[in-house]
């Protein structure tokens, strides 16, 4: 009798176990300086995190006074404008010395040694170039939400990658395999560029960012939450602040302090959450 009693312990606590709700423990926010940002990039080489700023009441506006910051690991803002001359500067990635930001139909290129802009690479056809990615050889891929499709640049020449999208946003390489969120659903990219849904019905509003967390990823929707998403496809709510207005754009993981990194666009703020 014992016996039987341990096992259905042991089995109501493995099912518990497997089954446990994630859960977001807010541990700080920045102050309300930066400017309407929208991406966060962490720089392990340099121990900084560089932030994208929109900067400005329409989020697609074309006006020059984007720009990007830096802060700590621990969120002390270092500059908040670092680099300037863009418009609606979005999703970052690094490669060879360089950060590379998307904004509008352009990739701009930053040498991050000196902190200058030193290049706007063209992405023809582009309409509103929003997250990327980059591949160990630099092949860039980017997101054009506005135009439905993303781009594959190579030594910076554009193709189109995928057509005929939903609205593409957040993409990611992860272990070697390219992920991103289309409409409501998460997907995985095969080689032969099919799209494998891995997860849909990730709702209220537009998906956003998109980040690793193991095995599994933490997507973002602008409009003001957050999903855990299982390799499996079961989803949970971790965070819905749509209600305070909010809003949770373009997300960055640590796993080495297992804090998640959420630019909150119109608040100017960024506060990092401990993934539980």
């Amino acid at each position: 009798m014992k016996k039987i009693v341990w096992l259905l312990a042991f089995s109501i606590f493995t099912i518990f176990s497997i089954h446990a709700q994630h859960k977001l423990v807010k541990k700080w926010e920045t102050d309300t300086l930066f400017k309407v940002p929208e991406s966060i990039l962490w720089d392990a080489k340099n121990q900084v995190f560089y932030v994208s700023n929109v900067d400005g009441k329409d989020s697609w506006g074309r006006d020059g006074k984007g720009s990007v910051g830096r802060m700590t690991r621990d969120g002390k803002i270092i500059d908040v404008e670092w680099v300037t001359g863009m418009d609606a500067p979005k999703g970052m990635g690094m490669y060879g010395g360089k950060l590379y930001v998307a904004d509008f139909e352009h990739i701009i290129k930053i040498d991050i040694a000196s902190g200058k802009l030193e290049k706007k690479i063209l992405v023809k056809d582009a309409v509103g170039l929003n997250d990327l990615a980059i591949d160990p050889s630099g092949i860039i891929f980017v997101s054009d939400s506005k135009g439905k499709r993303i781009f594959k640049v190579e030594n910076e020449q554009a193709s189109v990658f995928l057509d005929s999208l939903k609205g593409p946003n957040g993409v990611l390489l992860h272990n070697g395999v390219f992920y991103a969120v289309n409409g409501d659903g998460l997907y995985r990219v095969e080689k032969d560029k099919t799209m494998t849904l891995l997860a849909n019905g990730i709702t209220n509003g537009n998906t956003d960012g998109l980040t690793a967390f193991g095995d599994d990823f933490i997507v973002s929707i602008w409009q003001g939450s957050i999903w855990y998403i299982h390799k499996d496809g079961r989803k949970e709510l971790l965070e819905d602040s749509r209600e305070q207005k909010r809003n949770t754009a373009d997300i960055w993981f640590d796993k080495e302090t297992n804090l998640l990194y959420v630019p909150g666009f119109f608040t100017n703020t960024i506060t990092a959450y401990e993934v539980k």
